[in-house]
């Protein structure tokens, strides 16, 4: 399952359970159509608390995506995790596409105040490490 959701600081991505491949293609594409109407400067808050981790094929989709938010314009990401597997490759996929020097991850079980911890790095540049 996956949704987005534009807001006031840029895009909102929720990504939870089981995402095959072809829904991972879907949310490519439909990346493509948000990002065309959204100026660059922009942040990305990612929701990944309840996402289990991706097959390989669902993981090429993934860094396509990526890929596409950062040439559009994306300034700076968080990501808001709950399991360390998924946490090491989001961390990897990051490094692979390039915008891992752009994105943050918060482990949400660690901090109740996780949304405020992930606005606060998208709004105001305040690193969570």
């Amino acid at each position: 399952m996956y949704n987005i959701e534009r807001k006031g600081f840029g895009i909102k991505l929720t990504f939870g359970d089981i995402i095959s491949p072809e829904e991972m293609k879907q949310w490519a594409e439909d990346s493509k159509s948000i990002l065309a109407r959204t100026n660059a400067g922009f942040g990305v808050f990612i929701d990944m608390r309840t996402l289990k981790p991706l097959s390989d094929k669902t993981k090429a989709y993934m860094e396509e995506g990526q890929k596409l938010y950062k040439a559009a314009g994306m300034v700076r990401s968080v990501v808001i995790l709950d399991s360390h597997i998924t946490t090491l490759q989001f961390k990897q996929i990051a490094k692979e596409t390039g915008i891992y020097e752009w994105e943050r991850y918060v482990n949400a079980s660690s901090h109740s105040d996780w949304e405020a911890i992930g606005l606060a790095w998208i709004n105001k540049g305040i690193d969570p490490d």
